[in-house]
């Protein structure tokens, strides 16, 4: 098997932009829709609906890996880092700092070139100060002398996806790589047009190298997000790994016939098509936070502390992770008698910010009730 590396043109890739107009131009119409949307938010609201993209790709980039964050800490950890926790919360949690705080660097130093050491502190952030078996070298390019293989299946069985270029080699690829990366930063309005192709190649580029012991994903993620943030001018609202996620054996199919050939035409037509369903998912977070942000300023003189605390705890994990509660939750989230949970949980029904579910009894349960621009739409 030849790879990509082993090409006497390597890393000269091949493709054609005139192939992906149409996909350019999807995306800058969303891209601009969703912009017109950002910018007419309140600093609050813009700022919620940036932490929640910033959650889902924290979370997704990490579960495309195998490992599984807890939601709460990786929200906490952002809020941490953005100096919005005052006093900051405590996160057990070393992995969800990490993660947190490689988000929020890559989303407000974007411009900055891309050096060696940030490769190094990206790589200490997602995985130092943890235990590995085997153990591995964090925050420094590999050095093994046995072959980088990315592999499937059970021990001794292993079948070889892709086998990177040697560590020896690593050092050179990986100045190479960086140089590539910052003298293509987008200079004009046609090289802004095409930034995503940039980010296509960055990826697939970086993971060819595949520099770290473990990681590699991640920060290869990242690199395409700073690359689409360096082409935008700002951070994109979206998120590359949740929409990667849902087809997780596309992503690694797509990649693994990329890194077979300089051609890549295939593996761009992928991520492109990737990031214009991430726009879509990206612009239902969006839509929520405004829709959010109605219901309170609609109810903001209805309703008591206690009743705005549930609603905000049953809404502050976004539109696909929304809560449902009964009358015993509620009194001891606001540590109040059940009779009056009961009477509050009336009255957000009356106001319409709550929706009784089916069922009845002791263990009847309420979801939130939002209201859109059509009628209303039950979340």
């Amino acid at each position: 098997m030849t790879y990509n590396w082993q090409f006497p043109e390597w890393p000269h890739f091949i493709y054609s932009s005139t192939l992906f107009q149409p996909s350019l131009i999807a995306l800058a119409e969303k891209t601009g829709r969703m912009s017109g949307w950002y910018d007419g938010f309140s600093e609050d609201n813009r700022e919620n609906a940036m932490i929640q993209i910033m959650v889902e790709e924290a979370i997704k980039t990490s579960e495309i890996e195998g490992e599984y964050l807890h939601r709460k800490e990786v929200r906490s950890s952002i809020r941490n880092h953005l100096g919005l926790n005052v006093p900051p919360e405590k996160i057990s949690d070393r992995r969800a700092t990490g993660v947190a705080s490689l988000m929020v660097e890559n989303r407000t130093h974007f411009f900055d070139p891309l050096t060696e050491a940030d490769l190094f502190r990206w790589h200490d952030l997602l995985l130092g100060g943890q235990k590995h078996y085997p153990p591995l070298k964090v925050g420094a390019w590999r050095t093994h002398e046995d072959p980088m293989q990315v592999v499937s299946g059970p021990i001794g069985k292993w079948k070889v996806h892709f086998e990177a270029p040697p560590s020896s080699q690593v050092p050179f690829e990986m100045q190479r790589f960086i140089q590539w990366f910052n003298d293509t930063v987008p200079k004009t309005s046609e090289e802004r047009a095409i930034a995503p192709i940039r980010a296509a190649v960055a990826h697939v580029y970086f993971e060819s190298i595949h520099p770290f012991e473990d990681g590699n994903g991640r920060i290869g993620r990242a690199l395409s997000e700073k690359a689409l943030s360096q082409g935008l001018g700002y951070p994109p609202l979206l998120s590359l790994s949740f929409a990667i996620e849902l087809a997780r054996k596309k992503y690694y199919d797509t990649l693994k016939m990329a890194q077979r050939s300089l051609e890549i035409n295939d593996w761009i037509g992928y991520f492109l098509q990737t990031l214009l369903e991430a726009q879509i998912e990206a612009e239902k977070h969006v839509y929520f936070s405004l829709q959010k942000a109605k219901l309170f300023g609609r109810i903001s003189e209805d309703v008591n502390p206690r009743q705005l605390k549930v609603l905000q705890y049953l809404l502050k994990e976004g539109p696909h992770h929304l809560k449902k509660i009964n009358a015993s939750k509620y009194a001891a989230l606001t540590k109040i008698s059940k009779a009056t949970a009961t009477r509050d949980l009336q009255h957000l029904i009356h106001i319409q910010a709550l929706k009784k579910e089916e069922g009845g009894g002791r263990n009847t349960r309420y979801s939130v009730h939002l209201s859109t621009h059509n009628g209303t739409e039950d979340y």
